[in-house]
């Protein structure tokens, strides 16, 4: 039974909030290559300290996204999925809900993100090239499942 974000999420937020921590499957293509959307599930738990490179969920402007701070600019975190080349979103630290402590891809645990770090400094001309062959991987899997 799929619920609503905007039930979902408070109550992940009260439960992170009293120390626990929280898995859930997220929508979406935005974090591609490291987050496959409906597929993989993360795990998240409080973030003490904001800092560039982490993924948080965070409500920005009456909706919620999982994103990886990109830069802070004082009062201002800028977050950007990683598999969006342009654009990003703005919110306070008091937005943030919670931080991706895990990732479980098709079950499995995986906790590094170090190839996170070295995608954040690619060229944007690379990642866009990397991105178009992971979605028609994405394609070739799905067309050979069904």
């Amino acid at each position: 039974m799929e619920k609503s974000n905007d039930i979902l999420i408070p109550e992940f937020e009260r439960l992170i909030k009293l120390g626990h921590m929280v898995e859930f499957a997220p929508k979406g293509v935005s974090m591609r290559p490291f987050i496959e959307g409906e597929r993989d599930k993360v795990i998240l738990a409080q973030c003490p300290e904001v800092e560039v490179g982490i993924v948080v969920l965070a409500k920005v402007n009456d909706t919620y996204v999982l994103h990886r701070v990109y830069k802070i600019k004082g009062r201002k975190i800028i977050l950007r999925g990683d598999g969006n080349l342009v654009g990003y979103e703005v919110c306070k630290e008091s937005d943030i809900i919670g931080r991706v402590v895990q990732i479980k891809k098709k079950g499995r645990k995986r906790k590094r993100m170090g190839k996170a770090r070295i995608w954040r400094h690619l060229p944007t001309f690379i990642k866009k090239f990397y991105l178009k062959l992971y979605r028609q991987h994405i394609k070739r899997l799905e067309y050979y499942e069904n």
